[in-house]
């Protein structure tokens, strides 16, 4: 019996450490959320060298346009790839997209043709920064434009700064550079720990684009 009281005791114990681990964590969250009192829109920044900072924007535009919001997609780089978000997000209304038609600039090897197709698809971008009814702006690899100065980085600094108040913008790419994640409101870096075409392992429609 009393070993039967002994580890119900035990019991009961734990369930009450965890009950004040998880009010702790409660005081601590409901905390913050009473100091983030701001209403407006963010910016950012998703860099890295692991895989998965292209589908963490397209999921972030799709969670958007969930909600009912519209959207739009300025896609650079990788633009004359087959691409399974874009198949889809064309197919909505709410989403804008704008597509640097040249591809991956190893494959170009013509810097000008590829600063000219960047420089076209950012001009052709520029009046959604300026539309409140476009809720995010993903701007995907972004980061290659400004690295390869195929856009000036103050005036796409300036013109994220000057956009609506509750329009969100994120970019992503490698090599983000200091610049671009002292003016975000958040950034996250993806870290490379594996990756299967390291190993040979075939990039795969519907995983890799």
């Amino acid at each position: 019996m009393s070993d039967n009281n002994s580890d119900l005791d035990k019991q009961q114990a734990k369930a009450e450490r965890h009950k004040q681990r998880m009010q702790q964590r409660k005081d601590i969250v409901d905390a913050g959320v009473e100091r983030a009192q701001q209403e407006r829109g963010v910016f950012i920044v998703l860099t890295g060298d692991g895989k998965g900072k292209s589908s963490s924007g397209f999921g972030t535009v799709l969670r958007a346009v969930g909600h009912g919001y519209k959207a739009g997609v300025v896609q650079f780089i990788k633009g004359t790839w087959d691409c399974g978000e874009r198949n889809m997000l064309q197919q909505m209304a709410a989403v804008e997209f704008h597509v640097m038609g040249t591809g991956f600039t190893w494959e170009t090897q013509d810097d000008e043709q590829d600063k000219a197709a960047a420089l076209a698809v950012w001009e052709a971008a520029k009046p959604m920064f300026n539309n409140p009814d476009i809720r995010l702006i993903l701007l995907d690899e972004l980061t290659y434009a400004l690295n390869y100065k195929w856009l000036d980085k103050e005036e796409v600094l300036a013109t994220i700064a000057a956009r609506p108040r509750m329009q969100s913008v994120i970019v992503t790419g490698r090599g983000a550079k200091k610049y671009l994640c002292d003016a975000a409101d958040t950034v996250s870096e993806v870290k490379a720990i594996k990756h299967a075409f390291s190993a040979g392992i075939k990039a795969q429609k519907g995983i890799e684009w």
